[in-house]
């Protein structure tokens, strides 16, 4: 296409900006996407981080989006293909390795015949519970206090699927939503690994630890977002780089323009109306709408302005917790890493590292007193057991994203990141011996690493911290929900939106929604 005149300008190619823009063009608008780097992906790219290794940036499995979007989308038409699917939670610890099943029947034969009990029907229910969430999480939140009838149906939709749940287990919902991981899990089971092993999922990527009240909701949140069920968990060919190609791909194909390498320094604002952006090469582009797929921070106080907005929500903006609690660690091996707990198998799932409820809050107490974590928790992927082209032949990749790693810690990262790489190390070595002695090269990437690198304020992967106070009908904040900006003709597609972070797609496509909802 040629002109800078265009329908809807997006501001970032990451899989949410991406996403919104392929249903834009799909619907017949002349779509622009604007990226600050030289590839698509953002946080969920592909990056070579040593001559000849590459791994996804910071996620590192596909667990949240959804299958009709990917059908929708006709993203394996565009090259999306699956080296692994409905892969493992394996939790270690030791010598110990307990394999956590997230099918139809679950069954875990290494625990007591009580916890085994106890699981299927813990499973059960939340399964019920995820299930009756999951249309909050892919809806358009309602407005409160609107009389509109669309509005209206929504929250009559969300409270009839509620109530479908019937009497005991919308009892438990409303009992247990606000409650900590660690009085949930303790009500159930009695195995420490397990109980770590799924605490560590309710607090991966927050600033929650096992006590913290609404842990429990994070959790819930999850398991709603990847459908109830870790068997979702899916490994991409080529990490998940691939699923954003694959989503540029179908943004293309339906007319959308991309142009990357092209950062965008602020947003046109005339007669009170987005109209355009002002590229930092001086380039001034013009459109009827403007979505911004950039954290909140980013687009209302450095994008937009604060002179263009009320000075109340300017405040709202800047209290937003934002700050990351989570790292990522990429390390090229000489060899396939053996664990000991897995004799020798072949590392083919996730593996988490979080041995028992008490190692959990141990590692969250450090982080409260913004110390990294001396004994962190670990999620661990070797994507090379099922994906050999990451690497050179006989190579291999370990990537694993780590828990707590505060934005800001006591002395600053620069003199303390090689003392956390070390702690993280022997934290691997101890469950694989010899692992060391394999590192060709490793990356650390902190919050502010994150924060620098994919322009994400806080380096947190959700933009805005999840939690009860920041979802749904208040996310990110009054005055900007809904997708829609105090300033006409501005619109929010990014993980800062509802329903939050990870490589869902879902906000992107709700943000579509808006957009052309209003344009009809």
């Amino acid at each position: 296409m040629s002109g800078s005149r265009y329908d809807c300008i997006v501001i970032g190619a990451g899989h949410n900006g991406l996403t919104c823009a392929a249903y834009l063009a799909r619907s017949g608008r002349r779509v622009l996407v604007l990226e600050a780097a030289e590839q698509a992906g953002g946080a969920a790219g592909t990056r070579e981080f040593a001559p000849g290794f590459r791994a996804s940036s910071c996620a590192h499995l596909l667990h949240l989006m959804p299958g009709w979007l990917l059908e929708e989308l006709r993203l394996a038409r565009h090259g999306l293909k699956m080296a692994a699917e409905r892969m493992p939670t394996i939790a270690l610890s030791g010598t110990t390795a307990l394999r956590i099943p997230m099918d139809r029947d679950p069954a875990v034969q290494d625990l007591a015949a009580t916890d085994a009990q106890a699981f299927r029907e813990y499973t059960a229910r939340m399964r019920r519970l995820a299930a009756a969430l999951r249309p909050l999480l892919e809806t358009v939140p309602p407005r409160l206090g609107s009389r509109a009838w669309r509005d209206r149906l929504t929250l009559l939709g969300l409270g009839a699927k509620l109530r479908l749940l019937g009497r005991a287990d919308l009892r438990e919902l409303l009992r247990i939503a606000g409650m900590c991981v660690h009085d949930l899990l303790d009500e159930h089971f009695e195995s420490p690994l397990l109980k770590g092993a799924l605490a560590f999922d309710a607090v991966l990527g927050t600033n929650l630890g096992p006590r913290s009240p609404g842990s429990v909701f994070t959790l819930l949140y999850r398991l709603a977002a990847g459908g109830g069920a870790a068997a979702s968990l899916a490994q991409p060919v080529g990490g998940l780089g691939a699923l954003t190609e694959a989503l540029a791909q179908a943004a293309a194909s339906a007319g959308a323009e991309l142009r990357f390498s092209a950062p965008v320094a602020r947003v046109i604002v005339t007669d009170d109306s987005a109209a355009g952006v002002v590229l930092e090469s001086g380039e001034r582009l013009e459109a009827g709408c403007v979505v911004s797929s950039a954290d909140p921070r980013t687009t209302f106080l450095r994008l937009l302005g604060a002179e263009h907005l009320d000075a109340g929500f300017v405040r709202r903006v800047a209290h937003l917790r934002t700050m990351g609690m989570t790292a990522k660690l990429h390390l090229a091996l000489e060899r396939m890493p053996q664990f000991t707990a897995l004799a020798d198998a072949a590392p083919e799932g996730r593996l988490v590292l979080a041995p028992s409820l008490a190692a959990v809050e141990r590692a969250f107490n450090d982080a409260k007193y913004g110390k990294f974590s001396a004994a962190p928790l670990l999620e661990v992927l070797v994507p090379t057991t099922v994906d050999p082209g990451l690497a050179p032949p006989g190579r291999h990749v370990l990537s694993a994203v780590v828990q707590y790693a505060p934005y800001r810690i006591a002395g600053g990262w620069e003199g303390q990141r090689e003392q956390f790489l070390d702690t993280i190390l022997q934290t691997l070595e101890a469950h694989a011996p010899g692992l060391r002695d394999s590192v060709r090269a490793a990356e650390l990437l902190t919050p502010q690493d994150i924060e620098t690198q994919f322009r994400i304020s806080g380096g947190n992967w959700h933009h805005v911290e999840l939690a009860l106070d920041q979802f749904f009908m208040v996310r990110p904040l009054a005055g900007a929900a809904q997708y829609r900006a105090p300033v006409r003709g501005l619109f929010l597609c990014g993980a800062g939106c509802h329903p939050g972070g990870g490589v869902m797609g879902v906000a992107g496509r709700n943000a579509a929604r808006q957009i052309l909802a209003q344009a009809a």
